[in-house]
């Protein structure tokens, strides 16, 4: 199982919103190169990034800043956020981005997801977000009126190899992860699924690793390494003691 730390950027600051509430931010550093660096430093094998303000612009905004980790680290790095044309894809992409993921575009189209997972095969990833099972889009505050289940056919049907599950309700709140659903959404769907939202602890990390085995490929962790709740270091040491750590 992979760990990936997550870097949220808004306003070229690494910060964490609640619940995905723009208006519930806290900012933790100015330079999120150094906080990538920070994240390598202490055992993480890929981040997660996300463009917050890419997320509302519907295009990618803080590239600059992504090029510069890119360059700080030398473990892979992946990016969300507002990615929703081929263009856009290839822009973040040839940035040394390893895996760009799509997640509004994936319910409104899903023909680009295709289009995409040709060209690039397993570089592409979908980020299904979703609140009482059903999947929201534009930033978390539109429903799409589909359900979990459903759209993650859907992109199995388009070639996606991997996605990324997140409780909205649980996101940035430290109420521990939905490994229920997340594994079920892996069992249904017959994609590798990536756990978001809601990681407190090292309890939540030892809750997952049972779920491997139905597909459960990683979990995102944010607000927890960031509040001290959850040490990375022994998070890392934790799945690869139980020789589950290769990316």
């Amino acid at each position: 199982m992979v760990i990936f730390p997550a870097i949220d950027i808004r306003g070229g600051k690494c910060v964490r919103l609640f619940k995905g509430d723009f208006a519930q931010e806290t900012v933790f550093s100015d330079k999120p190169e150094e906080m990538a660096a920070k994240w390598e430093a202490k055992g993480g094998k890929f981040l997660h990034l996300v463009d917050l303000d890419g997320a509302l612009a519907g295009k990618s905004v803080n590239l600059d800043v992504v090029k510069k980790i890119v360059d700080t680290v030398s473990i892979p790095v992946e990016l969300g956020g507002g990615i929703r044309t081929m263009e856009n894809i290839d822009e973040v992409l040839s940035l040394g981005v390893q895996r760009v993921i799509l997640g509004s575009v994936a319910v409104k189209n899903p023909a680009l997801v295709k289009e995409a997972c040709q060209k690039y095969g397993d570089r592409v990833v979908v980020g299904i977000d979703a609140k009482d099972g059903i999947v929201a889009v534009d930033g978390w505050g539109v429903s799409g009126d589909v359900e979990v289940t459903v759209l993650a056919k859907e992109m199995a049907k388009a070639g996606v190899k991997t996605i990324i599950y997140t409780d909205i309700s649980r996101d940035g709140t430290l109420s521990g992860v939905n490994v229920e659903a997340t594994a079920r959404l892996a069992r249904e769907s017959g994609i590798k699924v990536v756990a978001s939202g809601g990681v407190k602890s090292l309890d939540d990390i030892k809750a997952l690793l049972p779920y491997e085995k139905d597909g459960i490929e990683g979990v995102i962790v944010g607000k927890s390494i960031y509040t001290g709740s959850l040490d990375l270091q022994e998070a890392v040491a934790l799945v690869e003691s139980a020789g589950t750590g290769e990316a």
